[in-house]
This record gives C-alpha cells, structure tokens and sequence, in this order.
C-alpha cells in the first residue's frame, strides 16, 4: 500500500476509535462535552473554485460526523488578503476556538497569527500549505510530486517536438510555499531535455496575471515556437489558453494544470488544456478534520501521519501528504467520475457533447 495514501475508510476507523476511546473512558456528560469541539477553518482565497466547492463543506461534514452533530466548523475566506486573514485569525483565537486549522494565504505572513493561538493553547493545523510557526500538523498533497506530475505529462505530450520548440513555465505566487515545491518538481522532469524560454512567477496565482505574461511570452519568443506550456494551476490555464487563442495560435499546443476546476475539465475534453491534477481533496479535507477533532479532544494524532515535514521555523512537523492523479481525456471517467467529484451531465454540456460522445463520456 502506498504510504502517501490512507483510504477514507482506514482514516475514518482510526479516528473514529480514538474517539470512541476518549468517550468511554469519561462520564456521559463528560463524554457529550467532548464532542461539543469548535474547529476554526480560514481558507485563503476564492479565485481557486475548490475551497468554496470541497473543502469548506467536506471538512465540515467530516467534523460533524467525528462528532456525532455536536461538532462545528467556523469558517472565514481572506480573499487573497493576507493581512485580512491575519484578522480573521485573531478573531479566532479571540473567541477560543478549540483548534485553528490555517490554509494561508502567505506563509510567512501567517507566523505571528500561529505563534498567538500556540500561546492562547489552541493546537494549528497548518492545512494545503505548510504555514511558519509552531504549527502542531500538516495536511496537504505531495507538491514535489505533482510538479513532477504535470512535467511528466507535458513532456510525454511532446514527443519529439521537445527537441525544436521551447517551453514556456508559468508558476504560482511567490508568498505560497506549495509553489515552490511545485516548480522544484517539474524542472526536476523538464531541465535538459526541453528549452524552456520564459518562465514567470505568477503574482496571487490569477488568471488575468497568467494571460499578461503569456501574451509577453508569445511576443518575445513568437507564436509559432512555443511547443508547451507548463501551468501550475487551472486558473492560470485558462488565461493561458485565452492569450494563446488572442494571438492566433493553432492549434494549441499542450497546456497543464492542476485542481480539476470544472472549466478546466471541460477544456480538456475540449482539447483545449491538455492535463490537469486531480487532488483528492475528501482525503486531505477529512484527514484534517480527523486531526482537528482529534486535537481538540486532547487526544493523539500518531496514527494518522504518514510523514514528517519542515518548515524555515519548524523542524519535524507530523503531516499526512496525499499523492495527485493525472488527468487526460483518456481517464475523465475513471478519476472525476467515478469518484463524483462531477457527473457526466455537469461535465457534458450541448456544446461539449460531440467531443464527449469521442471520449466515451456519453
């Protein structure tokens, strides 16, 4: 069995059993209020569709359930606003959540927040990005391996065409350490056997800044010599492909992505955006949920990691890291399908229905 990967039916059990644990060794009453817990959740922003769609809801259902009902999740978005976040974070600790679970918008940014609710006893789960300070736990995908991932793909889609054409690289923000990760991963595949002529860090991962340095790629390398472009994210992929399609380029070349954004999805089966990752996110949701909880309860969260991680100001962090599936037109069904993150009608729209017909997506 992979060790990056727990089924939710395995990390339901294990935390299911602490808490069950920790129920029967305590008076009824005593046993109720351990459930009563309040889990803090501050998302970063919502440009990205996941958070609003999966995440916030998952984890929310996943607490409710660890809890039987008496357990709730109280929820803030920084909408890209790192100083905002650090409010809503304040307002936490403030109002004594029991656990501060932080997907933040800056990394660094987030380190004094974090250090305030450690001295305020509440526990933090750093969560999808491993933010500074003496967070108690990390949950979050293997970025390295997804950019190795998305390289991969990209490379494989090329074929020869890697030898006479360039590359064009368009990373995700520098405030976000999961972009970092990322690009380490790709150029770990792409370096040496394909040119890369521009390459950008994407400020606040928006797909308006994506398609402004796309359209200055084309521009300064000329349309007709960018075989590939390696995106680290949906969003951007969708700028990308609006720049590329402003310039006039036919047909397009491969273009990556990541999150399986409905729209990307599409684009794919569209022929338009050649990949994207899919990232379970019910396993990284319920696995921080679990932990969460867990946390709140007092109890031990050994059970649960698979890994240990540092960050610039925390050595040995527990963490559970999650591995990333590719996604093509070839295998839409057997991924997003099969695991109903969309329904064959949401995907197939009147106009996709043809290129769906092609696929088997019928």
């Amino acid at each position: 069995m992979n060790p990056y990967l727990r089924t939710p039916t395995a990390l339901t059990a294990l935390a299911l059993v602490a808490t069950l644990a920790a129920c029967g060794t305590t008076e009824e009453g005593k046993a109720s209020s351990s459930n009563s817990v309040t889990i803090g959740l501050l998302l970063p922003e919502n440009e990205t569709a996941r958070y609003e769609k999966f995440d916030k809801p998952l984890m929310e259902k996943k607490v409710s359930l660890l809890t039987l009902g008496k357990g709730k999740v109280v929820y803030a978005n920084a909408m890209g606003d790192a100083a905002k976040q650090n409010a809503q974070a304040d307002a936490m600790i403030e109002s004594k959540v029991d656990v501060l679970v932080v997907d933040a918008v800056d990394s660094t940014a987030i380190a004094g927040a974090v250090t305030k609710a450690k001295a305020a006893g509440i526990p933090v789960v750093a969560y999808d990005r491993l933010a500074e300070g003496p967070v108690d736990a990390y949950v979050s995908f293997d970025n390295e391996d997804i950019g190795r991932l998305q390289g991969k793909t990209l490379l494989d889609s090329l074929g020869e065409r890697a030898r006479n054409g360039k590359i064009v690289m368009m990373h995700g923000a520098l405030t976000d350490p999961n972009a970092a990760r990322y690009k380490a991963g790709a150029r770990a595949v792409l370096e040496g056997k394909v040119t890369v002529g521009k390459e950008y860090d994407t400020a606040e991962w928006k797909r308006e800044n994506a398609s402004a340095n796309m359209t200055a790629a084309i521009s300064a390398l000329g349309k007709d010599k960018i075989v590939g472009v390696y995106s680290a994210n949906d969003g951007m992929a969708g700028g990308i492909i609006a720049a590329l399609k402003a310039a006039g380029v036919s047909p397009l070349p491969p273009v990556t992505g990541q999150d399986t954004e409905l729209a990307a999805v599409q684009r794919i089966v569209a022929g338009e955006q050649f990949m994207s990752v899919y990232k379970p996110y019910s396993r990284e949701a319920e696995s921080a949920a679990e932990i969460a909880v867990l946390l709140a309860q007092g109890e031990k969260i050994d059970g649960i990691i698979n890994q240990v991680v540092s960050s610039p100001t925390t050595k040995r962090v527990p963490a559970v890291l999650i591995l990333g599936v590719s996604v093509t037109r070839d295998n839409i069904r057997s991924t997003l399908v099969l695991d109903n993150v969309y329904t064959v009608d949401e995907i197939c729209t009147p106009a996709l229905k043809a290129a769906c017909d092609g696929i088997g997506l019928e």
